[in-house]
């Protein structure tokens, strides 16, 4: 008989189940997880009661198969919580989302990631549904992202780019350590920062910083538009941007 595996092992497992779930969606069985895993089913089915005991997971009765429990959809909660900003800045992103008719979005530092605390857009005028609330987002490729990085010391600046790298995006994000250097000294210098084709393939954007009480940057509102907007608006939605975040 085989050893039985540590509980670190069983933990990981329970959470590659969960995310064979998510990928599968509603319905998936416990046969195709343990293909997918490659597991033996009967280590497929002890994760499986356990997570759906826990609420992680639900059985389906119609599609006889498995989907995400909601306790899933409350950690999700509970995650945007940590960084929702206050009524007020939500109130201010929605007045500069309708104003000047373009999805605006507000990220902050969580710990050494720049996180997407708030998107105000619409079906008219969307943000890229990367930018997900909650999540991390590219610093070194989006304005918003490398207004945050241009405020930051050298040694936290290190500590930030460590965790996200500097992966190619798009036709022209930033290839190197060196060229994002000169767009950051670039960004300090103007107060905003731009990015055209950096994050996306056809979208551009501005964004300026938003100051704590001891005047470090804490966050960073941004405007997303397609590049022909961009273009055409650049310096309107960079007016636009720069007065919010100083009233922030």
């Amino acid at each position: 008989m085989a050893p039985e595996r540590t509980s670190g092992s069983s933990i990981t497992r329970a959470l590659r189940v969960i995310e064979a779930v998510a990928a599968a969606g509603d319905g998936v069985t416990a046969k195709a997880i343990a293909r997918r895993l490659g597991c033996p089913l009967p280590t497929v089915y002890r994760a499986l009661g356990t997570l759906v005991d826990e609420g992680y997971l639900v059985r389906l009765q119609g599609v006889r198969g498995y989907g995400l429990g909601y306790r899933v959809g409350e950690l999700h909660r509970s995650l945007t919580a940590q960084v929702r900003p206050s009524d007020e800045v939500v109130a201010a992103l929605r007045q500069l989302h309708t104003s000047i008719g373009a999805g605006c979005y507000l990220t902050v530092f969580r710990d050494e990631e720049v996180v997407v605390a708030h998107v105000d857009d619409c079906a008219e005028h969307p943000c890229p549904g990367v930018l997900r609330v909650g999540e991390p987002t590219a610093p070194h490729a989006t304005a918003a992202g490398k207004v945050m990085l241009a405020g930051l010391r050298p040694g936290r600046l290190v500590d930030v780019l460590s965790r996200s790298g500097l992966p190619k995006l798009a036709p022209h994000t930033v290839p190197d350590r060196r060229a994002l250097d000169r767009e950051l000294m670039r960004v300090r210098s103007d107060g905003a920062a731009v990015e055209v084709e950096e994050f996306l393939p056809g979208r551009a954007g501005v964004a300026a910083p938003v100051h704590g009480t001891d005047g470090e940057v804490t966050g960073a509102l941004g405007v997303s538009v397609t590049h022909a907007d961009f273009t055409a608006r650049r310096w309107e939605l960079e007016r636009a941007v720069r007065a919010v975040a100083d009233g922030l």
